[in-house]
């Protein structure tokens, strides 16, 4: 067990999901088993019991840690902050702490361009991404202030970049980069640091994705110079982790683009 024994880390959108070979599927899952690898117990989320309650019972098998699971589904049509409360309070209420925050999940309709983009589906990327990232943190701060605590939020190189056909979820990310460095700047004083994270790792929503709309994934998904797509524990998660390590306490309001040399920028 390493430095995150005994404390705890909540991480959305963390259901369990598999590949077609049978390896972790999902960069939430990913990230997961890493925290699991260090020691803290779990608080995950996600709409789908089935998979939360399989995460569930594999990390706390394989890690010997102790995972809540919780269903919390934020929409446009729910009352989200009393969904995400729920989570907070469940939290406090079996672990009496909160030391990371990492929102991860996100839905969107890649694959439909701008002109062709209904309002409904704009609302789907913007409330599960955006919106579900501001109530989390906004909800989680006063425990991360007691715990000097981090949170990692996720976004993607499709606002970095302008990814052909994937608007609403670009201005979902980019939402959530300008929130970040904000939090980062208010909340730095508490001794919160706040970083965002940029993956491109192979999923079973990448295999979907490819199989769904194969342009799209002709126009937007390209092989990496490192000729390899991130693996979702190894190369995203232990990123992850390592972002709520003290050692990398003074880094904050940044973003990392792990895309195996893709994501170069000024």
């Amino acid at each position: 067990m390493g430095f995150l024994k005994g404390k705890t880390a909540i991480i959305t959108g963390a259901g369990l999901a598999k590949l077609k070979d049978g390896s972790p599927g999902a960069i939430g899952y990913g990230i997961a088993i890493a925290y699991a690898k260090e020691g803290a117990n779990l608080v995950i989320t996600g709409r789908n019991v089935s998979k939360l309650t399989g995460a569930k019972e594999e990390l706390e098998r394989e890690y010997g840690i102790e995972v809540l699971p919780v269903q919390a589904d934020v929409s446009a049509s729910s009352d989200n902050k009393a969904v995400v409360q729920n989570v907070i309070d469940k939290a406090m209420e079996k672990f009496g702490r909160i030391d990371v925050l990492v929102n991860n999940a996100q839905a969107s309709a890649s694959g439909v361009t701008l002109a062709d983009h209904s309002t409904d589906q704009f609302d789907l990327a913007i409330y599960s991404g955006l919106y579900a990232t501001f109530y989390y943190m906004q909800a989680a701060y006063p425990h991360l202030k007691e715990t000097k605590g981090s949170v990692i939020n996720f976004a993607s190189g499709a606002g970095l970049f302008g990814n052909y056909s994937q608007c609403a979820y670009a201005a979902a990310k980019e939402g959530i980069r300008g929130m970040s460095r904000v939090a980062a700047t208010e909340w730095g004083p508490d001794g919160i640091n706040v970083n965002v994270v940029c993956p491109l790792a192979w999923t079973a929503a990448l295999e979907n994705f490819q199989e769904q709309y194969p342009d799209a994934f002709e126009a937007n998904v390209h092989m990496p110079p490192m000729g390899h797509y991130g693996d979702v524990e190894q190369e995203i998660g232990r990123v992850v982790v390592q972002l709520a390590n003290p050692d990398f306490k003074f880094m904050s309001g940044e973003t990392l683009t792990l895309e195996g040399g893709m994501g170069q920028r000024p």
